[in-house]
């Protein structure tokens, strides 16, 4: 693979980076469906709503935005991400997106923090 992370990029990154390339072929938002797209980092994780047609962002959060950073105080990695699929959720219910594709971006959704957001979606009203 011919993209690189800078001198510090391992096997890890560019197999994410490949399952990420498989999963975009076949995961696209419009502006009936859009796609939320998730990234996590060690300490913190991101989720966004993103148009593809029109390569918008329609709605963001993560545990460094404001409001949610208060909340999340004492919790762990995956009660923090369920929380932010909540957030999500609660974004994108009051700008009337209900259904949405999820991308995983290349990240593995057994059992981890990614999971713990795409269930905290669900919860809070979400569909896939």
């Amino acid at each position: 693979m011919s993209k690189s992370l800078g001198r510090r990029s391992s096997k890890r990154d560019l197999a994410r980076l490949r399952r990420r390339k498989q999963v975009r072929k076949r995961v696209l938002g419009t502006t009936e469906v859009p796609r939320l797209c998730v990234f996590r980092s060690n300490r913190h994780i991101y989720a966004q709503v993103v148009d593809d047609s029109k390569g918008a962002t329609l709605a963001a959060v993560s545990t460094l935005t404001e409001h949610v950073r208060e909340q999340l105080e004492g919790k762990d990695k995956k009660d923090s991400a369920r929380l932010i699929g909540a957030e999500i959720a609660k974004l994108c219910l009051e700008k009337k997106i209900e259904t949405i594709v999820f991308d995983r971006g290349g990240f593995l959704y057994k059992g981890g923090r990614v999971t713990a957001l795409a269930d905290g979606a669900r919860k809070a009203g979400l569909k896939f």
